[in-house]
């Protein structure tokens, strides 16, 4: 825009230039009796009137340009200092990243903060009508620090307190995007969940079910839950991707690999961030267990932290790294466009 403003300014001045000249011109020939004086000043006239809405379209030009260079400027940049999490909502209109300092919202190219306290949300996972989370409140907010699970149903500006609240802070937690059977990885005994490890609510958070967890023998680092058969449920640690098809009691080891990354998407498909010599992006059929790897920008020493595709738009994918760069592309990685660089908005 600022390119736009210079160009219609430049313009502007070289129209209003020569409509002047020009124009003088005619008037120094206004009592001309020689027919070619007479017929050079209605060449002037002519070229004076069509320079007039020139520089009159230029003029306007560079008042709409200057506007919105003027706000630009004014905009505020948005930061990330910690990336927390992606989603979409569901819509698929806004891209939502959990920051340190709030939720962040990119949209139509341009970035800005959600409505609502400025909480560290952490364990966030976007539904069809909303989202859940855990973390911590905003400095100076009221509410009980760790705030256990909560959930969203405007994007962030108010909050309704579902369990464990004041008691844990859920870094692993992940929901069934439409059955909304919500999975988390207890840290440590509670008032709720009696012992460490694997638990799922099918009824936000009345009642919970611990996994058995058979089979998953590693530190899990990221979690996914199927959209609609909310039974399957996928763990990824440092060193290989797990499976289960029945809420999480016997895991399958499909891949061994380095996840960093976990995400279904509508159609059930499985997305997996990886690190291998550098970070690399896969989807997975969970049925056949087929993996098929997606061309991403090179990730030097580093790899996709959240993974996310729009839930209205299977075309559109969003990833966000440990560097703090988020890259989204419009037509499933085939071109990618950075819209974070090291969590600066761009």
């Amino acid at each position: 825009m600022r390119f736009l403003f210079i160009g219609s300014s430049v313009l502007f001045v070289l129209f209003l230039y020569f409509f002047f000249s020009f124009n003088t011109k005619a008037k120094q020939l206004s009592n001309a009796k020689k027919q070619e004086d007479r017929e050079k000043r209605l060449q002037f006239a002519k070229k004076a009137n069509s320079l007039k809405w020139a520089w009159i379209v230029a003029l306007i030009g560079v008042l709409i340009s200057g506007v919105f260079t003027l706000q630009s400027k004014g905009a505020k940049t948005i930061t990330m200092p910690h990336l927390h999490g992606l989603g979409y909502s569901s819509d698929g209109q806004r891209i939502m990243i959990p920051s340190h300092d709030g939720l962040k919202v990119y949209s139509q190219g341009t970035w800005s903060e959600a409505s609502g306290e400025k909480h560290d949300y952490m364990g966030f996972t976007t539904v069809s009508n909303g989202f859940y989370s855990s973390g911590h409140p905003a400095p100076g907010s009221n509410m009980k620090n760790p705030l256990g699970i909560v959930k969203s149903s405007d994007e962030g500006k108010s909050l309704e307190h579902l369990d464990l609240y004041g008691e844990v802070d859920f870094h692993l937690l992940n929901a069934a995007y439409n059955t909304h059977t919500l999975y988390v990885f207890n840290p440590e005994p509670n008032t709720r969940l009696k012992t460490a490890g694997l638990y799922y609510t099918m009824d936000e958070t009345k009642t919970w079910t611990k996994s058995e967890m058979n089979g998953l023998t590693d530190e899990p680092v990221a979690l996914a839950v199927h959209p609609t058969n909310d039974a399957i449920v996928a763990v990824g640690t440092k060193k290989a991707l797990y499976l289960s098809k029945d809420s999480g009691n016997l895991f399958e080891k499909v891949a061994d690999l380095q996840v960093t990354a976990l995400s279904f998407n509508q159609q059930g498909a499985l997305f997996i961030g990886a690190y291998k010599q550098n970070g690399e992006l896969y989807e997975m059929d969970p049925a056949t267990k087929q993996m098929k790897e997606i061309t991403i920008p090179v990730l030097v020493e580093d790899a996709a932290a959240y993974v996310a595709q729009n839930p209205v738009n299977d075309k559109e994918l969003v990833f966000a790294t440990y560097k703090k760069d988020v890259y989204l592309s419009k037509d499933k990685g085939i071109n990618w466009t950075k819209i974070a660089d090291q969590g600066k908005g761009m």
